[in-house]
């Protein structure tokens, strides 16, 4: 409902009451629109809405792809979304991810944890909550500039800045995006799954993204010892995530399925099966075994299994795990994404060990003979080195078209020296496309990068400490922080306003009129902020 209108529905409401009298109408209207979200679950839907029109733009032209970067803190994410509606004008098509390797890291009570589901899962929801609360926070906040901006202008008389001023509040854009949100292995059995998705929703999530792994070997995507479970498994938890959404009454919620098959060599059981071919014959089919021909081939504790009419023996590994045969990975993914597309999954995401555009076209484009419309998301990881990946692979191109490499020494790419190079500049361009010709080629539909914030607060922190406590002193932080805030316009320079200052303001004068006590009076120290 336009402003204005708000206004006029509140104040036939308040004349209704004689004991409101005291109440403003338009204090109530701005309030409400300051609140444009009552819930988790008004959240959830609203963006489930937008990453659906999101992912259908995509189907349409693939220069529609989305991005996101991951979180730790609610500031986090509000801070990044403030930043793309003041450079880019607008949220669209621009989401956040919530890390569960961040949350085991930086939000577990038992302090700095590795990305192996050790962490309190309900810290998981607690930071949907929170990211969305503060994304809120944002709202209120730059409507409260607004609401401002119109009573100055009221009062001056000028009609032509109150009208623009009552269009920018009638069309305010919220911060209110999707988030991505890592729900690991599902934290246990399809239960345990099932009620942590609901917390999740319940904050705000409109997309799950759910692995394949083992809940109690879970390892971090990019690390040594994954283990896989058998489709059956993974498919009653997507089943749980969906119930979840249906539930709740999200009937868009997005189920991200990822596949750690191309790093995962092991599993802990092998699939049941019912018939050849079905699933579970598919999946015990990749098992690394030997073949026996007699009773005297099988040991005390050997498992046996009949892989294409023939009696193999699995290779288990002291721990009691199998292996799988050797370079199955990609046939394995393959597997797992039609199965996870044709079950309910409405995303894939495969982790891979490096960005190549043509190993993940490959893949998607046989998963893509089944299933035509299979989308990505694509973890564009720090755990990659970047620099050192494209370095090589624009040597291996240059090789290829028989140019010469010899002043390159292929393995020693990543040193400084190289930096000023052709072949460095061009692996730059090659790392700046990446996500545009990767959408194009390899069916990404949303990248993010997981683990963004914590290496820009390490580095940012370092570079203050060196010059705070070496020979700079204070100038470290007058130079390269508050300085730094005041020409690049970044809110945060006046910090008591960014944490609701003005917005306590305003509501105390809402609540006791000339009686209120104000913080943002002469002698409020941020004014020394306020013409810049």
């Amino acid at each position: 409902m336009p402003y204005a209108s708000e206004i006029d529905a509140l104040t036939s409401l308040i004349k209704q009451n004689p004991t409101w009298s005291a109440i403003k109408p338009e204090h109530a209207a701005r309030m409400r629109a300051q609140n444009k979200f009552k819930t988790g679950l008004d959240i959830a839907k609203y963006t489930a809405k937008i990453m659906r029109e999101d992912m259908a733009n995509y189907d349409n032209d693939s220069s529609q792809y989305t991005q996101s970067l991951g979180c730790w803190h609610g500031f986090i994410g509000q801070q990044k979304m403030i930043s793309i509606k003041k450079h880019f004008g607008s949220t669209k098509r621009r989401y956040l991810y919530l890390s569960g390797w961040m949350v085991a890291a930086l939000r577990s009570e038992f302090g700095p944890l590795p990305d192996q589901s050790m962490h309190e899962k309900t810290a998981v929801s607690g930071l949907i909550e929170e990211l969305y609360t503060f994304l809120r926070q944002a709202d209120s906040w730059e409507l409260n500039h607004l609401f401002r901006a119109l009573e100055d202008a009221q009062q001056a008389g000028d009609h032509a800045k109150v009208k623009e001023i009552q269009a920018d509040i009638d069309n305010h854009e919220t911060h209110i995006v999707p988030i991505v949100a890592d729900i690991d292995a599902g934290f246990g059995n399809a239960e345990a799954t099932y009620l942590l998705a609901k917390q999740m929703i319940e904050a705000g999530a409109c997309c799950i993204q759910i692995e394949n792994q083992v809940s109690d070997e879970k390892q971090c995507g990019h690390q040594d010892g994954k283990v896989t479970v058998p489709h059956a498994d993974f498919l009653a938890k997507i089943n749980a995530v969906r119930l979840a959404f249906l539930e709740l009454g999200v009937d868009d919620g997005v189920i991200v399925a990822r596949t750690d098959s191309l790093g995962a060599g092991l599993t802990k059981q092998i699939a049941v099966t019912n018939e050849p071919g079905d699933l579970g014959d598919q999946y015990n089919s990749f098992i690394d075994g030997d073949e026996i021909t007699s009773a005297d081939d099988i040991n005390n504790g050997d498992v046996v299994i009949k892989q294409n009419g023939k009696l193999v023996k699995p290779k288990r590994l002291a721990s009691g795990l199998f292996q799988f045969k050797e370079g199955s990975g990609e046939d394995r993914v393959v597997m797992d994404c039609i199965a996870s597309l044709q079950n309910g999954a409405d995303l894939l995401w495969i982790e891979t060990e490096k960005p190549h555009v043509g190993q993940i076209a490959n893949m998607v484009n046989r998963i893509r003979e089944v299933v035509p419309n299979a989308k990505l998301v694509y973890n564009n990881s720090p755990s990659f080195n970047w620099t050192l990946n494209f370095r090589q692979q624009v040597f291996d191109a240059w090789a290829a078209e028989g140019k010469d490499v010899s002043g390159y020494d292929r393995a020693r790419l990543m040193s400084a020296d190289y930096d000023t190079t052709d072949l460095a500049k061009q692996a730059d361009e090659w790392t700046a496309n990446f996500q545009r010709d990767s959408a194009r080629e390899a069916g990404i539909f949303h990248h993010l990068i997981t683990l963004p914030t914590y290496h820009t607060a390490a580095l940012s922190t370092d570079n203050l400490a060196k010059g705070y406590f070496g020979d700079e002193g204070m100038l470290a932080y007058v130079a390269g922080v508050q300085r730094q805030e005041i020409r690049q316009g970044i809110a945060t320079v006046k910090h008591q306003d960014m944490a609701g200052s003005n917005i306590g303001d305003d509501h105390k004068e809402f609540f006791a009129g000339e009686a209120a006590l104000k913080a943002g009076g002469k002698d409020n120290t941020m004014g020394q902020f306020e013409n810049i």
